[in-house]
């Protein structure tokens, strides 16, 4: 599984505007929501709030990866999303959140679902990497970044 079988460029988003994890979960509902037909906002939402009551999302080095499965859906979609100035997102680590993806899998993908999550983890690894992505500006540069950080490994 490569980067580029569950992130399209049309879903990153350069900079976020919301400051709340609140905020964060619905923008990024936004984000990945035309990739998940079978669902409306509402649902989507719902599926990343439900996962965030069990534990935070945010692993900590500025890393949150809100994720969670889905009936109805064929396929891993993701959306990737900047906040320079970081977001209070209860990190493991308890320091600000800049880089998001969020992640919906099929309900009976399982497998599926852990893959993608440990492809992000290895992209976003490196913290020379993550400093990096936080100083590109446009939705092109941040997702070919991505991609040659993904080809890398």
């Amino acid at each position: 599984m490569i980067i580029t079988d569950f992130l399209t460029e049309e879903r990153v988003l350069p900079e976020l505007r919301s400051t709340t994890k609140e905020g964060v979960l619905a923008e990024l509902v936004e984000l990945i929501k035309e990739a998940v037909p079978t669902a409306d906002s509402g649902a989507l939402l719902a599926v990343l709030c439900d996962r965030e009551k069990l534990n935070s999302t945010a692993i900590g080095g500025g890393i949150a990866i809100p994720h969670g499965r889905l009936p109805g859906l064929s396929q891993v979609k993701a959306g990737f999303a900047l906040s320079k100035a970081g977001v209070d997102f209860d990190s493991l680590d308890g320091q600000p959140t800049h880089l998001f993806f969020v992640l919906i899998a099929p309900d009976d993908a399982a497998a599926l679902h852990l893959k993608a999550l440990a492809r992000i983890s290895r992209i976003l690894k490196n913290p020379e990497f993550r400093a990096a992505l936080l100083l590109l500006e446009g939705r092109h540069e941040i997702f070919s970044a991505l991609v040659e950080q993904d080809e890398k490994l």
